[in-house]
């Protein structure tokens, strides 16, 4: 079952800007997801040299060690590609981990403030 989205609302062009001069809102957070796909676009030109790597070492090899140096070669790599698609999500996960906690703390921040307000006003009147 996925979680519930909360709804988007427009934001102006001004309110926009001030948010990049204020950081009261980290922009962070799309843009991982940004970063999250440039990597495993990265990666996969990696995987691709290491396919072509082994085809060039089956190709060369005069004898049947060629190609079994090939297969043992794709073999590792493609394991340390796997490694380092599974690393790279953990770092971008943790990275949003760390930009949600501080809008969790921000909300808290804000929620106290109101709460301390209401409270002030409440022993105004009495």
């Amino acid at each position: 079952m996925r979680p519930s989205v909360k709804p988007t609302r427009r934001v102006s062009a001004r309110e926009f800007f001030w948010d990049l001069l204020t950081f009261d809102r980290l922009m962070t957070g799309p843009l991982v997801h940004l970063i999250y796909w440039a990597g495993l676009g990265i990666l996969t030109i990696m995987a691709f040299g290491i396919l072509g790597t082994t085809v060039g070492l089956a190709l060369r090899g005069e004898d049947f060690s060629g190609v079994l140096l090939a297969v043992a070669v794709g073999v590792a790599g493609f394991l340390v590609i796997g490694a380092l698609v599974l690393m790279w999500r953990a770092f971008c996960e943790f990275y949003v981990a760390i930009v949600r906690i501080s809008d969790d703390l921000r909300a808290l921040r804000q929620a106290a403030d109101a709460e301390a307000a209401h409270q002030t006003r409440l022993h105004g009147q009495i």
